[in-house]
């Protein structure tokens, strides 16, 4: 049976067992509610999960296990040369073909399940290419056998699979049903689910992270075995080469991160800032109402349409400026990319980060510290300045550092605003690049993944990864040193 179909049959067990637990637990008390333990909800919801979770988790398991165990058991039946790398992937890629079109072939009719089990191997590959599957070389007959022993196990495996879902999740359901009377306490057994579910969700986040820290971590070691960590950090120049003699230094790269991400700052967080008091000490609620949603608007355009904005509109704005033949008669910039095309496009992405953030924070003020400083008889603008603006210092912060690492996390804007020159320059009208830009750069295309110009890559993702958790660290130094302040 289809997983698909197998998934919603148990939804629907779920769903009678919910019907015939709660059912089931006003019955035994003739319709008194007060007599149960917990509300006839839960009893329904525990018959629910008697019947769901056994099952799901037995049909993940088998999910994960059944495609490993098929390998093994395949892989004895080819012959294999030892030598040739990657040889038991592509072999085994073939055979997951074959017997995938082998069982397309007897589901949509155009061959029975006998003929699967007796075609020849040279009329295989002409079988499969009229289907549009393509083989990664000729089927052999080690290959044919290989995969008819893959379908014929694997379809076994999807009977063995539905049996036991199906029973585990009828089984559930019969056994929650058999225990529902009035004493039951079903709301302690829901509960105890619910927050097994929580632990269980809040440990796959930490584990995420762990995996990414340790796979960072692992891949910089390896990385720093092939290539000298000091000329790593201190280096001045940017220059991989996978026929060997490479120059890896990630000082200009850091050095157009930081920048970029400073020009984008310089535009985002004065807007943004004025913006956000604006809309929550002087706007109507009219005017509150159009203007915060068309800022946010801003927030949800995908990061390509930014590029594409900086590489056709601006830098040639910031041409017919800057460049040969501009309105200023100098040239100070030679091509559209540059660091201030980025950083003015990257600028106006984050100002919706900082505008609400920082709207939401001023709002949380509370009113009557405005209605003390206005009772001592300051202004509004010195109420603004000398009350609501300090005591919403720290959050405002931490809004100016989230949106400065969605501005060092960047990747597409730079790529198409600001070049791919790795430099020192302190002119804001030259091309330069950044981490992220490199990462993409140095992990697409052919590469081999044991060179150093390959796992360069996880070195710089480790860099930027301690820079965030710096401003993640400086973020909580300020909030605690504020808080102290005005608690």
């Amino acid at each position: 049976m289809p997983t698909l179909w197998l998934i919603v049959i148990v939804l629907i067990l779920a769903a009678v067992g919910y019907v015939a637990g709660r059912q089931r637990s006003l019955s035994s008390v003739d319709g008194d509610v007060r007599r149960l333990h917990s509300l006839p909800s839960f009893y329904g919801w525990n018959a629910a999960l008697w019947a769901l979770l056994p099952a799901l988790l037995a049909l993940v398991a088998w999910q994960v296990m059944q495609p490993v165990v098929l390998n093994l058991s395949t892989q004895p039946m080819l012959e294999l040369d030892a030598a040739q790398p990657g040889a038991l992937g592509l072999a085994m890629a073939d055979v997951r073909r074959v017997a995938d079109g082998l069982d397309l072939a007897v589901q949509t009719g155009l061959m029975s399940a006998e003929g699967a089990r007796g075609i020849a191997p040279e009329e295989v590959r002409a079988q499969l290419g009229g289907m549009g599957i393509a083989l990664g070389s000729d089927v052999t007959p080690q290959t044919l056998a290989a995969a008819q022993h893959y379908r014929g196990w694997a379809d076994v495996g999807q009977w063995l699979e539905t049996a036991l879902v199906l029973l585990l999740s009828v089984g559930g359901l019969a056994l929650a049903w058999r225990a529902t009377n009035a004493e039951f306490r079903a709301r302690n057994s829901v509960e105890r689910v619910a927050r097994w579910a929580l632990i269980a969700a809040a440990c796959i986040a930490i584990l995420t992270t762990v995996g990414i820290v340790l796979s960072l971590i692992f891949n910089t070691i390896k990385f720093f075995g092939l290539y000298p960590a000091s000329e790593f950090f201190f280096g001045t120049t940017w220059s991989p080469s996978f026929g060997g003699s490479s120059s890896l230094g990630i000082l200009p790269l850091l050095w157009g991160t930081l920048y970029i991400s400073f020009v984008a700052l310089v535009v985002a967080v004065p807007i943004g800032l004025f913006s956000a008091v604006y809309l929550s000490e002087y706007a109507s609620p009219r005017m509150r109402a159009l203007v915060k949603p068309a800022l946010e608007i801003l927030a949800g355009i995908p990061t390509i349409v930014y590029g594409l904005f900086a590489l056709l509109t601006v830098g040639p704005v910031l041409m017919s400026v800057f460049g040969q033949g501009g309105v200023l008669g100098v040239t100070w910039m030679g091509g559209g990319t540059a660091v201030m095309t980025a950083g003015l496009v990257m600028g106006i992405m984050l100002i919706p980060f900082v505008s609400s953030l920082s709207d939401d924070i001023i709002n949380a003020v509370p009113q009557s510290m405005r209605d003390g400083s206005l009772g001592l008889g300051a202004t509004p603008s010195e109420t603004v300045r000398q009350v609501v603006l300090p005591a919403a210092l720290p959050g405002i912060v931490g809004a100016i550092l989230l949106a400065a690492s969605r501005a060092i996390g960047e990747t597409m804007i730079v790529v198409l605003g600001a070049g791919a020159a790795a430099n020192l320059s302190l002119n804001p009208l030259e091309a330069m690049t950044t981490v992220t830009a490199k990462i993409v750069s140095q992990l697409t295309g052919d590469a081999d993944f044991s060179s150093p110009e390959a796992l360069v890559a996880f070195a710089l993702g480790m860099t930027l990864f301690v820079i965030t958790l710096g401003l993640n660290v400086f973020a909580l130094w300020i909030v605690r040193r504020y808080r102290e302040q005005y608690e």
